[in-house]
């Protein structure tokens, strides 16, 4: 949980650091890349256009050249492209429509209808080979020009960094879900803050693995603050800090390390293994916590934020805020790098360069628990109203914002930033 520091940083200053040739450089790559679309499909599309029953979809097409149908579904989704860009996205690799080429010249096809085809396809591997350096490079660099390569480029890079990092890390989750509720403190000068945190399908991939998971707050004066449970003890334990209806039976054991800001939770049971697997979920309440007010002149944000610190499948990360608080607009998303500067503040102007540009936004859930439903995480509706009535908080004046991922990247830090409120005059 983040909140607004009113002593701000100083305006970090940028410099221009690229040079004035390089928009030419990749304005001049962009035509080639398109150019080379055009002719693949104009030399493909006038070959197929030879073929009978080209339209009857892959598996006449497979059928009548002799190939395997998911080249075929390649070559025809190519075709149907929208632009040429996406024509180079989708088309496969030179040596599959090299064959495709070499099935249909026995089909009847105009020769020089197959010559043209046939040297798209050559100036297309010479441009790989000799500007972009492989089929990778190019699907990163059309991941910005092209939407659909973009949403499978992150998803598939996401992927294996998510394998590698578990496997590195040896231990994984299947669901990683966060949830801040924004409530006003009864003096209705500040605000209470609730955090909770599940996790889903956590377990060692070997032995000897220490898993960690780490509560962080960024306040103005964090010896004055207080962390209690649901029912009211101060957080010493993790005993009293989960949830245990909402945990794997038996209840998962856990250390707490207190440091500052930061309270780490460390999983006890030395088990590994899919089959080890467990589910926790802990809740912290923090009683009048940040200020209800800040001054419009400070010019200041609110924010909360979740932190990858466990390589997972799935992350959720939901923000429930009291009708009452933040509702002069919607929320804005940053997603920051946090492996070299550490977790960001977002008041911090100096940590917009850490920002990832990724295509997670967030979702309005609407107001009311009713619509805070979860397909990740098991009885999540049940688990908000239960908090909110131990607490005495009216859950229908609650608004919610959800932001999910698949394949979160670990060491990276998703904040909702809201629009504070000044004294009402």
């Amino acid at each position: 949980m983040h909140t607004p520091n009113p002593d701000a940083h100083p305006q970090a200053s940028t410099q221009q650091t690229q040079t004035q040739t390089q928009p030419h450089t990749m304005g001049s790559l962009e035509v080639r890349i398109n150019s080379a679309g055009e002719d693949l499909l104009e030399g493909l599309g006038r070959v197929l256009s030879q073929i009978p029953d080209t339209d009857a979809g892959p598996q006449q097409l497979a059928k009548a050249l002799g190939i395997d149908k998911v080249l075929a579904s390649r070559i025809l989704k190519a075709l149907r492209a929208p632009d040429p860009m996406s024509v180079v996205h989708r088309v496969p690799g030179p040596e599959p429509m090299r064959r495709l080429l070499k099935a249909s010249s026995k089909l009847g096809v105009d020769p020089q209808d197959l010559s043209n085809a046939n040297s798209a396809v050559d100036r297309f591997e010479t441009l790989i080979r000799n500007e972009i350096g492989d089929r990778s490079a190019l699907e990163a660099i059309l991941s910005a020009w092209v939407p659909e390569a973009r949403r499978e480029f992150e998803l598939r890079r996401k992927q294996a960094a998510f394998r590698a990092m578990s496997q590195l890390k040896g231990a994984q989750a299947d669901v990683y879900a966060e949830a801040a509720i924004f409530y006003p403190s009864d003096d209705d000068e500040h605000i209470d803050v609730v955090w909770i945190k599940a996790v889903i399908g956590l377990h060692r991939l070997r032995p000897g693995v220490r898993v960690k998971f780490t509560s962080h707050r960024q306040i103005e004066d964090h010896s004055k603050r207080k962390t209690y449970t649901l029912s009211g003890d101060p957080v010493d334990s993790v005993s009293s800090a989960t949830l245990k209806d909402y945990c794997s039976t038996p209840t998962p054991e856990l250390d707490v390390h207190h440091g500052g800001e930061l309270m780490h939770y460390m999983l006890k049971d030395l088990a590994f293994g899919a089959s080890s697997s467990v589910d926790l979920v802990t809740c912290e309440v923090n009683r009048a916590e940040i200020p209800r007010y800040i001054p419009d002149s400070k010019n200041r944000k609110a924010w909360a934020s979740s932190d990858i610190n466990i390589p997972s499948k799935k992350m959720q990360f939901d923000v429930l805020v009291h009708q009452d608080l933040y509702n002069r607009s919607f929320p804005e998303l940053k997603i920051y790098d946090t492996t070299i500067n550490g977790q960001a503040d977002i008041n911090d102007p100096s940590r917009d360069m850490d920002q990832l540009d990724l295509l997670e936004s967030i979702e309005n859930l609407g107001t009311g628990t009713t619509r805070f439903g979860s397909s990740l995480v098991p009885k999540y509706r049940k688990m908000i109203e239960e908090v909110c009535a131990t607490l005495n908080f009216d859950p229908n004046t609650l608004r919610g914002y959800r932001c999910t991922a698949d394949y979160p990247i670990h060491g990276s830090q998703t904040a909702m930033i809201f629009s504070t409120q000044d004294r009402p005059q």
